[in-house]
């Protein structure tokens, strides 16, 4: 008898079969194998769909009902469907290093004081060309050092205990910013932690100005309805942002832009990275060639 998962993986998809081969790969070669993947599909108009059932197998579980929702609901359902004590969160175009599992999970048994645990990142581009380095502070209080500029804790890189992603869900009306607006939400609630290693890789080929803008939006949202004794330091700083995001972008600017968000990889990080895109690669071919 299969031994029940510790983790579920929470991952909503939309128009996701290029970069899905990559992203499920780096799930089966988890060093830490009791996990299972609620794979929602929110109204993909591609292929999606057809590329997830080449990855049968019984720890994926696949839910599709044609409909767009926005990702914080189709977060909201996976939580609510979980069997793990702990949720994880990854998107259909990110690449988890094989152990990402095994560390994260290491560290909340070893901490149940802590909620929500997040870790460092490589940012990629491309055919896995890495661009930078998303770094983080690993205690709560530097986490929310500066509450009313936004929480340094990566989204895709989040494991948390189901309990709290119950008793916290996303704003299914957010459509941006989902992460950050939770954050915001529970800070004062609950205890935050990340690992300083880099144990996921995340996409960023462009910066889509009204996406920017969107998650710009919905923070100062989040901040006025939710935490207004924040609003009066945040909501200046959203607006200045947002100005100089667009005046960035518009003007071709963008590259310093992302070099403001990520810092450079140091050589062993940057090798390490490869290694990681070789391998999901080369298994992700296989999966799809089957």
């Amino acid at each position: 008898m299969e031994a029940a998962p510790l983790v579920s993986v929470a991952m909503a998809m939309r128009d996701a079969e290029r970069s899905l081969p990559m992203a499920l790969a780096s799930l089966f070669a988890q060093t830490h194998a009791r996990w299972e993947l609620l794979l929602v599909d929110d109204g993909s108009r591609d292929a999606s769909l057809l590329v997830a059932q080449r990855f049968a197998d019984p720890r994926v579980r696949l839910l599709a009902d044609g409909v767009r929702k926005g990702l914080g609901a189709r977060l909201n359902e996976a939580v609510q469907l979980a069997r793990g004590e702990l949720v994880a969160r990854m998107d259909a175009d990110d690449v988890c290093y094989p152990e990402r599992f095994e560390r994260q999970l290491e560290f909340l048994l070893a901490h149940p004081e802590v909620d929500l645990l997040g870790s460092a990142m490589v940012v990629f581009a491309g055919e896995g060309e890495p661009t930078g380095m998303f770094k983080v502070k690993p205690a709560h209080d530097q986490i929310c050092a500066r509450p009313w500029a936004g929480f340094r804790l990566p989204h895709p890189t989040w494991m948390g205990r189901k309990a709290w992603f119950r008793r916290h869900p996303y704003d299914p009306s957010a459509m941006k910013g989902q992460d950050q607006g939770l954050l915001v939400r529970t800070y004062k609630l609950s205890r935050f932690a990340a690992l300083p290693e880099p144990l996921l890789g995340y996409r960023q080929d462009a910066l889509e100005l009204r996406k920017v803008l969107a998650g710009r939006y919905h923070f100062t949202r989040a901040l006025v309805g939710d935490a207004p004794s924040l609003a009066w330091r945040g909501v200046p700083g959203q607006i200045a942002k947002a100005a100089y995001d667009t005046l960035a972008i518009s003007s071709g600017m963008e590259r310093r832009l992302l070099a403001h968000r990520a810092r450079p990889l140091s050589g062993v990080d940057a090798m390490k990275w490869r290694e990681v895109w070789q391998r999901m690669a080369r298994e992700a071919a296989q999966r799809c060639a089957a």
